[in-house]
């Protein structure tokens, strides 16, 4: 807790023949880092054509994939789906090496690839006559206007006819300089439809070239003309007949895709991701250095991992292997370090916050433990409402019990959530909110009272002192973590100037607001204040900037932390707005309660529409509220005292498997 995951360089030299069941091994474990092996004395490995080919049916099936999931019936979806969603069924793959694996997937492809694209290739046809006919009676519909034998609106030898649309102001002006290039030797007919005009133009065919850039200058949209003889509207009857002849044909063709689906399409996902996977160990093997008889990798992982994947190895590998693990050379490798965070199970869903901004480096501390605590408390400041935090803990409860088998970024942030809602109902009772001031007004109405520490609205400016401490403690906290780090890293000098100075001006800002009901502590106040300030300014001078800015770097520091300090208002404004907004909708409530029509208490029943949709709106928009700001809180004003964010994320080398399962021998 407070640093990351102790990790430790492994380095491997074995045969050849070992290399697959290796990787997969690695894959498949999911816990080493692969890093790329420089090349000296050897040269990089490459994909062999099992690998290629493996690459290639992945996409392949990806393809197929995606045409049967189309027609796959679903199961399980809706709200109910989302929460408590079903487990898929993986399927066991004994593992006999990659050219079994292709061996196995040709012959799955043989059998059921002919009968996908022949159907995909009848979908995709009678689709695109479908799309043909629509656009065809779009046109027609067009055409009708001018209610003429369309065989009339086609060209001859002699004649160039074209029909098509233009814009209103453009209509006149096209005709004109039409007219005026060929002297008059044109027809034309138009009717204003929708804004436009329709409009065919017939011309000698010697003179279209003369008219065909004057069309164009004006934006005239060519109609393709359909096939056919008769009027327009005879023409679109006969067109929906046809239409839905093949849309017919298209659900017939859907009900076969529906066949395919429940034949197929488990067996093409599994597949796929059989292939999927060994693809990523052909990407990986870019990697890897080879010779003739031996091949190299090396890696990171996690230390206490490192014991089971050497035996794993030395078992694969029938001890004909070179292992080596070593502790990292933080000094000189602290860039390369990949970063794992590691925490207790209570705060462990926190970290997708931690990672979220960044993840810290090696000789950083890993400030998730006190995320967990000062998000969820800065949470259920700004939310503060029993009732709010009550409805928001019930949904992220259901999630976590739906989700938990899966591990999933739903199931953390339902976690978060979860300790977030815990505070919403602690403040809640501190307020005394409970859907604002409604259990309030309940119990003016029956003569009982509801018990609280602070009236939000009342009392703001307690609410504002209160958010101001919390600021400053939260603030010394960044600081102190900060200086510990330093000291620990060996820069003292920092830790005293730059971490220290600031500790000190805050312990001094508390007496001082502490001095007021106890006035002895107001020279120690001013005493600590100073030493700080001065530990800020060595800071400042020490910089290599001008005399000039080194003061206005010092002013600019200075209320650079006063206005970080002063953004922790922030818990008191949202926590009045949440209050306020309950209070608006209580008093919407109120105004219109008793309310008849006739013997209807139509009041009663748009007032209890109005009381349970308004605070289900009010819980989301200010539940969002509290989400961001108590983020940015932590983001911008703790994490700038101490953290840097800028470590480099472990990324292990690992498969992924929802429908399979790899059964490998160690």
């Amino acid at each position: 807790m407070f640093r990351p995951n102790e990790m430790l360089k492994l380095e491997v030299i074995t045969l050849n023949r070992y290399k697959d069941s290796l990787l997969t091994y690695l894959h498949e474990t999911g816990v080493v880092e692969l890093r790329e092996v420089s090349v000296e004395v050897a040269q990089k490995d490459t994909p062999n054509e099992f690998y290629r080919k493996a690459a290639s049916y992945s996409i392949g099936l990806s393809r197929l994939v995606e045409f049967l999931g189309s027609f796959k019936e679903e199961s399980g979806g809706g709200i109910k789906g989302f929460i408590f969603p079903e487990e898929p069924r993986k399927e066991n793959y004994r593992y006999r090496g990659i050219e079994a694996i292709i061996k196995d997937v040709e012959a799955f492809l043989e059998e059921a690839e002919p009968e996908i694209k022949s159907l995909e290739g009848r979908i995709n046809a009678v689709s695109t006559e479908i799309d043909r006919i629509k656009t065809e009676i779009n046109i027609l519909e067009l055409l009708a206007e001018l209610n003429i034998d369309v065989s009339y609106l086609r060209g001859t030898d002699f004649l160039e006819i074209v029909a098509g649309t233009v814009e209103k102001d453009k209509y006149g002006p096209m005709i004109d300089e039409i007219t005026r290039a060929l002297e008059g030797k044109v027809a034309y007919v138009s009717r204003e439809t929708k804004g436009a005009y329709l409009v065919v133009i017939a011309t000698l065919r010697r003179d279209f070239d003369r008219i065909n850039p004057i069309l164009a200058k004006y934006s005239f949209s060519r109609l393709e003309v359909p096939e056919g003889k008769g009027t327009p509207r005879e023409l679109i009857r006969e067109l929906e007949g046809r239409l839905g002849e093949k849309e017919r044909e298209l659900d017939e063709l859907r009900k076969e895709g529906k066949e395919l689906a429940r034949k197929y399409y488990d067996r093409l996902a599994f597949y796929q991701e059989i292939t999927e996977n060994e693809r990523e160990k052909a990407n990986a093997l870019g990697m890897l250095a080879r010779t003739n008889m031996t091949f190299a990798l090396r890696g990171w992982a996690p230390k206490e991992e490192v014991s089971a994947i050497v035996e794993g190895i030395k078992k694969l590998t029938d001890g004909k292997a070179y292992i080596k693990t070593s502790e990292p050379d933080v000094e000189k490798e602290l860039d390369e370090i990949p970063i794992k965070l590691k925490n207790p199970g209570w705060a462990r869903p926190f970290e997708m916050l931690t990672e979220m901004f960044g993840v810290p480096k090696y000789n950083e501390f890993d400030p998730t433990p006190i995320l967990a605590f000062t998000y969820s408390f800065f949470f259920g400041f700004m939310l503060t409402d029993f009732m709010y935090g009550l409805l928001m803990g019930i949904v992220a409860f259901l999630l976590v019990k739906g989700h938990s088998r899966f591990n999933d970024g739903t199931y953390k942030f339902a976690r978060v959530m979860l300790w977030s809602a815990v505070f919403t109902m602690l403040m809640g009772i501190v307020f005394g909110s409970y859907f604002g001031d409604a259990l309030i007004k309940v119990g003016n109405a029956l003569g009982f009272s509801v018990p609280y520490a602070i009236d939000a609205m009342r009392g703001a400016l307690t609410v504002l002192i209160m958010a101001l401490a919390i600021g400053l403690a939260h603030l010394f906290v960044g600081y102190t973590m900060g200086f510990i780090n330093r000291l620990k890293n060996g820069d003292t000098m920092g830790a005293l100037t730059e971490q220290l100075s600031w500790m000190l001006i805050i312990l001094g800002v508390t007496l001082l607001a502490l001095s007021t009901v106890n006035a002895p502590l107001k020279s120690a106040g001013m005493g600590l204040f100073a030493i700080g300030f001065l530990l800020f300014v060595v800071a400042e001078l020490r910089s290599d900037l001008p005399v000039l800015m080194k003061l206005l770097m010092t002013i600019s520091d200075f209320f650079g932390f006063v206005g970080n300090w002063l953004s922790y208002a922030r818990l008191m404004a949202l926590a009045l707005a949440t209050s306020g907004i309950a209070m608006v909708i209580n008093i919407l409530v109120g105004m219109i309660w008793g309310v008849k029509l006739g013997p209807v208490p139509l009041g009663i029943l748009i007032g209890l529409v109005l009381f349970v949709g308004g605070h289900i709106f009010s819980t989301a928009i200010n539940a969002l509220g509290a989400f961001v700001h108590a983020l940015r809180l932590h983001y911008v004003e703790f994490f700038s005292t101490f953290y840097s964010g800028e470590g480099r994320r472990f990324e292990p080398f690992r498969a992924k498997r929802k429908v399979s399962k790899l059964e490998l021998e160690v």
